[in-house]
């Protein structure tokens, strides 16, 4: 995937979550929304995580080629010699191209970690709103499961003196 499909990916992959989950509960559409937001932020993390991972890739490259060693080893007279810095300097220039590398793909990757941070950052305030919403409802489910235990008490108290007044009256006759 290049760095533009890596970025659609967790915009579609929020959103088809936040469908998906709407449809199945759309009661709990709070919880919904606080879930497809920490989704794009943990989809826009591992992104990030993967470009670091692999920043050798040529995607996330600016175009810059490598830096090339020339060879010392072709040298005539001397050439036999001079392998040992050959060999040296195609370490140092393959850390230098490493280097760059990393320092090529770690804007792309600050680009991902900052899309996580800022939908962390908006998570913050959904799940607080999510939570008292869910506060809320259960206090109102609370409230009407006393309601009708009163009702349902209420109710036996009622059958009770029914019973009394039919026993006491089929016993007088």
């Amino acid at each position: 995937m290049s760095r533009d499909e890596l970025r659609i990916f967790s915009w579609v992959a929020a959103a088809a979550f936040a469908l998906v989950a709407g449809v199945w509960r759309p009661r709990r559409l709070h919880w919904t929304a606080l879930g497809s937001v920490l989704l794009f932020a943990a989809l826009n993390a591992g992104a990030g995580i993967y470009v670091l991972n692999h920043f050798s890739d040529s995607r996330w490259s600016t175009g810059e080629p490598p830096l090339s060693v020339p060879s010392f080893s072709g040298t005539p007279v001397v050439g036999q010699f001079l392998e040992p810095l050959d060999s040296a300097l195609n370490g140092v220039v393959g850390g230098v191209n490493e280097f760059l590398a990393f320092k090529q793909a770690l804007p792309v990757a600050l680009d991902f970690l900052a899309a996580s941070g800022w939908a962390l950052l908006v998570a913050f305030p959904i799940a607080i709103l999510a939570a008292s919403i869910s506060y809320a409802a259960a206090r109102r489910r609370t409230a009407d499961f006393e309601k009708y235990r009163a009702t349902v008490d209420l109710l036996q108290e009622e059958v009770e003196q029914l019973k009394r007044q039919i026993s006491s009256g089929n016993s007088v006759r």
